[in-house]
């Protein structure tokens, strides 16, 4: 069918597609563009997501951090400078585990005291060099996959523990799912960040969008502000805005 033609067409272009956007394009209802999508995916050249359909499988498997460091390195950057500049002189943060939480370590240059507590050894590896950081590392299991902690020992610190900003790192975000990880135990561990924070800020750069692993950390308008990058449709920044979460975009 010409249609289906069309949409697989501007599939491998754009690697992303919206239904709104089909529908407007081929002139044709919401449902006619769902049911072609259905058609599509049980053939194998495509997977649908939340609103549309992507080229690639939406279900993320567990990758080493030093795999994932290779992935997005510029909009990683340009998101990790925007997020430092959240961070004020003399506060208390979190940072969670993930290469983009990494790079933001990397990216903070204040000249007062800050106190950050932490899930990465990577990340505290990064502040070590910052004489005006203290730097509590959480403990726990190791996994090595992510060079971060999990546990319940990790869980009960966090008990002890109340921070202004929790910056984290996910690996999937789904309007309808909400936001997830890899790890199970990771994902508790991301709850009890949340709990011990006044203001969530995930960093994550656009192609985690439309996307879900196994560990669900929160629903998406649990989430004070979402830093990505213009890779994001306008269609899907809308949605996110209508939840009542920041978007910023870099």
């Amino acid at each position: 069918m010409k249609r289906h033609q069309l949409i697989l067409d501007k599939l491998n272009h754009e690697h992303h597609v919206e239904v709104s956007d089909l529908c407007e394009e081929l002139k044709v209802s919401a449902v006619t563009i769902r049911k072609d999508l259905k058609l599509l995916e049980d053939k194998g050249l495509l997977y649908r997501i939340h609103g549309g359909a992507s080229l690639e499988n939406p279900y993320i498997n567990d990758r080493p951090i030093n795999e994932k460091e290779k992935i997005s390195v510029s909009e990683k950057s340009d998101i990790s400078k925007k997020a430092a500049e959240l961070i004020k002189d003399n506060d208390s943060i979190m940072i969670a585990s993930g290469t983009t939480v990494q790079q933001l370590a990397r990216s903070i240059t204040n000249k007062g005291s800050l106190n950050v507590i932490t899930s990465s050894l990577n990340v505290a590896l990064e502040l070590l060099h910052h004489q005006n950081i203290q730097v509590i590392q959480l403990g726990g299991n190791l996994r090595h996959s992510s060079s971060s902690v999990t546990g319940h020992y990790a869980q009960h610190i966090l008990e002890h523990i109340s921070c202004s900003l929790l910056f984290l790192g996910v690996d999937g975000i789904d309007l309808d799912y909400g936001c997830t990880t890899t790890s199970l135990e990771e994902a508790l561990l991301n709850q009890k960040m949340m709990e011990a924070s006044q203001r969530t800020i995930i960093l994550a750069d656009s192609s985690k969008f439309g996307k879900k692993s196994f560990g669900r950390i929160c629903g998406l308008e649990q989430v004070d502000q979402v830093i990505t990058d213009s890779g994001i449709s306008p269609n899907l920044a809308k949605k996110i805005k209508d939840l009542g979460v920041k978007l910023s975009i870099v």
